[in-house]
């Protein structure tokens, strides 16, 4: 065992972390409505409302609360869930779509087929909460039913050798944004592009609703959409490589395979499978994804942390679906770049609580309500902080939903056998589990009744693995990549230990050459090191570097996103 000590991996913490972000970063002024956009850089710092904030957030927002107050098991943050459950609630429109009360800070009134990738979700959580909550039931319904009668379905393949009848449903929508006040305007758009696979990304939330509520139009429209974005939309390669937003495609991967595997269709699987192999080409080794593939030169890449939230997402579904390789990403993606970007202090922000909040603006305790919020754009060793976001709105709704697959995850109960299957402290009904990662390769595991202990077992570990029970020898049945403890007394302590020593690999990331020093499934470091918020500075020994508000210059970097209708008039 190392003299060093090194920072452990305790998804606990970056639960409440971020729980005091989602509490605390919203307006009771609005009942509670979130602020998207932060600026910790500006002098002094601020947070402004733009309209994502009623569009998007409170919809991810209530999934990413609820998420981390089921991890913690705390009563903290109820009414703020509710302030975002009556959010979703209200200002629905025609066909079933959700819109957003009219604010000051916004002009053009309009639904977007990307954000009901958001709202829907959060309704299925709704349910699975309370399966009798009648308001959230009619809103998913109608909400399916009518974008359902919004889609184009392409019938007839008209072509010069002739017409073919189209055998499987393709749905299209015609736009990706449906005004309040004038329906479909083909001479409006969102700028953004890629309509196919940003209008996709409600794909897992659709099949989610039919498996909540057997809603056979639910999955009626998801098979309709799959099939127009692997067929006429020509999104994709026959590699499933693809030129664009990364978020997007990875939710949309993670929805084509729980639809794969919900309806038993393999070519949506594999679908779900290449696009996800791709992405992970284009990513580390530890997590780090740009947020666009092949749309700038990777040096000039961020890494939003959506995108790693996706990739976490889609590994769980295609384990799910067999492919059990990918527990490896699931735990290195976790454990290592999903929380290196949280923002975890502020020595560099300037506060000034003497400016009243107005105008959909805040000032007030900027240093201390920003702490657990997720950057928009990592480097791979650092958080820029003079980005305009260093710390988004969406990432902080996105990361806690990783955060509780990974714990749900990590130890599971099945068959009367406690399965461990991440190193993760975790005390559960059946078993109390705890490791030393990354200080020694140890995990123990004390299970509360007399079953099978199954302790999964990675690369990483070696091939010196050694077991004990109460103290004594014991070697684990070796069953595909489980080491398995036979017929474990009530509070008997299995172990198991392998050896672990620091190595340093070189991995090109972003166009860049990195050392990146490894222990067992940690990164504890990474050189060359960056500016601003340094990364993986895990080796508790070493003096940490964090910067000062003189080390971070405000350059006027945009106040509001190319979605913000109403400019500061400042």
């Amino acid at each position: 065992m190392s003299d060093r000590i090194y920072e452990k991996f305790e998804p606990l913490k970056n639960a409440k972390l971020v729980l005091g972000y989602l509490t605390s970063m919203v307006d009771e002024k609005y009942d509670n409505l979130p602020y998207w956009l932060v600026l910790p850089h500006k002098k002094p710092a601020e947070a402004a409302h733009c309209r994502v904030d009623d569009a998007e957030l409170v919809g991810s927002w209530y999934e990413a609360i609820d998420a981390v107050r089921k991890m913690l098991k705390t009563e903290e943050g109820a009414s703020v869930q509710q302030s975002f459950y009556r959010h979703v609630l209200k200002s629905w429109g025609e066909h079933g779509l959700r819109f957003h009360e009219q604010y000051p800070w916004t002009h053009t009134n309009h639904s977007s087929f990307h954000e009901m990738g958001y709202i829907l979700p959060a309704l299925n959580r709704m349910l699975e909460n309370n399966p009798e909550d009648k308001e959230a039931e009619k809103r998913a319904s109608e909400l399916i039913r009518g974008m359902r009668n919004l889609v184009v379905e392409r019938k007839v393949r008209t072509f010069w050798s002739g017409d073919y009848e189209e055998k499987e449903p393709i749905y299209q929508f015609p736009n990706d944004v449906y005004l309040k006040d004038g329906g479909f305007d083909l001479t409006r758009h969102t700028g953004r592009g890629e309509q196919a696979i940003r209008n996709a990304v409600m794909l897992h939330a659709l099949v989610r609703r039919y498996e909540i509520a057997n809603d056979e139009i639910a999955i009626d429209l998801a098979g309709g959409i799959a099939n127009y974005l692997l067929g006429p939309s020509h999104y994709f390669n026959y590699k499933m490589e693809f030129f664009g937003h990364v978020h997007s495609a990875g939710w949309v991967a993670s929805g084509l395979a729980r639809l794969g595997r919900i309806t038993r269709n393999e070519r949506c699987i594999k679908a779900g499978k290449g696009i996800y192999d791709y992405i992970r080409s284009i990513s580390s080794s530890f997590g780090w994804v740009p947020e666009y593939a092949q749309w700038h030169p990777l040096n000039e890449e961020h890494c939003e942390t959506c995108c790693i939230k996706d990739m976490i997402e889609c590994a769980n579904e295609l384990i799910l679906a067999g492919y059990e390789e990918y527990w490896n990403d699931m735990t290195l993606f976790a454990r290592n770049q999903l929380v290196e970007n949280q923002v975890k202090v502020s020595s560099y922000v300037v506060t000034d609580n003497t400016l009243p909040d107005s105008d959909g603006i805040t000032y007030r305790d900027m240093d201390k309500r920003m702490l657990g919020g997720f950057t928009g754009d990592s480097l791979i060793n650092s958080i820029s902080l003079s980005k305009f976001r260093s710390i988004a709105g969406c990432c902080v709704g996105m990361a806690p939903v990783a955060l509780e697959i990974v714990w749900n995850r990590s130890v599971e109960y099945n068959n009367g056998m406690v399965i461990v299957n991440m190193p993760i402290d975790r005390e559960t009904e059946q078993a109390a589990v705890t490791m030393e990662y990354p200080d020694r390769g140890y995990i123990s595991v004390t299970p509360a009744q007399e079953c099978d202990v199954a302790i999964r077992i990675y690369r990483w570990m070696g091939k010196d693995i050694r077991g004990k029970i109460n103290g004594m020898d014991y070697t684990p049945v070796i069953v595909g990549n489980l080491a398995v403890f036979r017929n474990v007394a009530a509070g008997r302590k299995v172990e198991l230990e392998h050896s672990i020593e620091t190595a340093v690999v070189k991995e090109t990331v972003r166009g860049e050459e990195y050392s990146v020093w490894w222990r067992g499934c940690d990164v504890i470091d990474i050189f060359p090191r960056g500016e601003h918020l340094r990364l993986y500075q895990r080796e508790l020994n070493k003096p940490v570097y964090y910067p000062s508000a003189k080390d971070v210059q405000y350059t006027g970097a945009a106040n509001y996103g190319p979605t913000q209708q109403a400019q500061n008039k400042k």
